[in-house]
């Protein structure tokens, strides 16, 4: 298979996977509920964070579907927090994905709803996960809580919000990033290490991987904002003229220098693990994707 082949193949399996969770459930009263929910789990997008944990738990020795509930929570998650994000009283968005935001499609309040059901329902998908020695449920549940919570996700976005008011130094934009994106993208390759029977080595070069990944993505997404145009990201650009970003501390030509350097770091981590060339080319794609 080859490299192209085997991301499309990740995507369109974590698709299929996030429809049948749902599709049982279409004849429920609350179905307005579910249609809010599968309007913005289902709009498409990269499916980056499945895609980590896929291939990390194959990188492993393991059947890499072993890895789908931790991939589809991720993504629940994931997609949660966008449809948060979105609202008037966050970044009040009305685009995502080249479609109406969710909240200008179902109005706030279902939006609302739809996102802490997508947060909730992660945790009962994740429980699904079948895991072998030395790695536990409640190990696994933990981790993706902490990514996903106060430590994490969540207290990323506090910060964020609390900087809007002032310009940061770097450490406090460090603090911000590494929480609001950098947590999930570290669940995905942590949990997706576990579901194919990680060593301790291994383990730990996942969680290398994904700090140095994290930040490099970030960073990128902080450039595209300035250089990206709304058709090719699917989403109104220039809105973050005013926050405290990477591009704004560092401007767009020591972020490139930084894109590669966490990239660097993060490849360096690939080491502790056999065939490396779909992670490596993926990882790279991000020094210089568009969109």
């Amino acid at each position: 298979m080859n490299l192209e082949d085997r991301g499309r193949e990740y995507r369109e399996y974590i698709e299929g996977y996030l429809k049948d969770f749902y599709s049982e459930w279409h004849g429920e009263p609350q179905k307005v509920l579910f249609d809010a929910m599968e309007y913005s789990l289902m709009a498409g997008g990269k499916r980056l964070r499945p895609i980590l944990a896929f291939e990390f738990c194959r990188m492993c020795g393991g059947d890499w579907k072993n890895a789908a509930p931790f991939a589809a929570a991720i993504e629940m998650i994931h997609t949660y927090s966008l449809i948060h994000d979105d609202l008037p009283a966050m970044d009040n968005d009305d685009f995502r994905r080249g479609r109406p935001t969710n909240h200008k499609v179902y109005g706030e309040a279902m939006a609302i709803l739809a996102g802490d059901a997508l947060l909730t329902d992660a945790f009962l998908v994740a429980s699904q996960a079948k895991l072998s020695a030395p790695w536990n449920m409640g190990e696994a549940i933990s981790l993706l809580a902490e990514c996903a919570g106060s430590l994490g996700m969540v207290g990323g976005q506090v910060l964020d919000i609390l900087s809007e008011e002032r310009e940061l130094t770097e450490q406090e934009v460090l603090d911000i990033q590494k929480r609001k994106t950098g947590c999930l993208i570290s669940a995905a390759c942590a949990l997706g290490a576990m579901a194919g029977g990680a060593t301790q080595e291994q383990f730990d070069a996942a969680c290398q991987f994904a700090a140095g990944l994290g930040l490099a993505f970030q960073i990128r997404d902080d450039m595209l904002d300035v250089i990206g145009t709304q058709e090719e990201m699917g989403k109104g650009v220039g809105t973050d003229a005013a926050k405290n970003t990477f591009v704004r501390l560092y401007g767009l030509e020591k972020c490139e220098e930084l894109v590669q350097k966490y990239t660097d770091y993060a490849l360096d981590a690939l080491n502790a693990f056999g065939d490396i060339a779909y992670m490596r080319k993926l990882a790279l794609s991000l020094t210089e994707r568009r969109v």
